[in-house]
């Protein structure tokens, strides 16, 4: 069964807080998303394998730990997922960094897979798939089933900075592997009559970019 982490760290509820300050501008915004997302992925990449690397201090000569190969990539899912991937960069600057793109069918209301690029040794990666909120969690299968068919990496880390409870029990019930684990700062109360999280802080990909798609 898919495992789920609420991230408490203090700063990352101070920050997230400021998030959901209906004055918070989108510059602020930004800024608030990469700083959560850094701290986030302090906590993601806690169990990231280690090598023994032989290398000399200015004493003497030493076995120390370095993460080293194939280890991470990250895919944010286009476009509010690209606002956490500064953030993860500037922790792990060696990841690679995949996109997938989604778009609401307007009759259907459904989403669509419109664009999947992902670097080609994804098989041999822990991969963390990035987006500020899961809430229906329609957009994170969609997003993963395009991930999936270009490969099958080591385990796949859900990276979002708010979930609703309906948001976790899809992904839960879609990708039941013990291969998937979802990562949070705030499991709010749920969803209104319009899909969004409740208390939440409105649409991401708005509050990010100033502008509506």
């Amino acid at each position: 069964m898919s495992t789920v982490h609420v991230i408490d760290h203090p700063m990352i509820q101070h920050k997230l807080t400021i998030m959901r300050e209906q004055e918070t501008g989108s510059k602020d915004f930004r800024e608030l998303l990469k700083e959560i997302s850094l701290l986030m992925g302090y906590e993601i990449t806690r169990d990231i394998p280690l090598d023994d690397f032989e290398i000399e201090t200015p004493i003497c000569r030493m076995t120390a730990k370095k993460v080293s190969g194939r280890k991470l990539a990250i895919v944010p899912i286009l476009r509010a997922g690209l606002g956490m991937v500064e953030g993860l960069l500037t922790l792990v600057p060696v990841a690679k960094v995949g996109h997938i793109g989604l778009y609401r069918d307007e009759k259907t209301h459904t989403p669509v897979v419109y664009y999947c690029k992902l670097p080609e040794d994804i098989n041999q990666r822990m991969v963390i798939v990035t987006d500020p909120m899961l809430a229906t969690g329609i957009s994170m299968e969609m997003g993963m089933k395009a991930l999936l068919t270009k490969g099958t990496p080591k385990h796949i880390h859900v990276a979002c900075v708010l979930a609703s409870p309906e948001g976790i029990e899809h992904v839960k019930k879609t990708f039941p592997e013990d291969k998937t684990t979802i990562w949070c700062a705030s499991i709010d109360e749920g969803l209104n009559e319009h899909k969004y999280i409740i208390p939440g802080f409105g649409d991401a990909g708005d509050l990010c970019y100033g502008s509506k798609l």
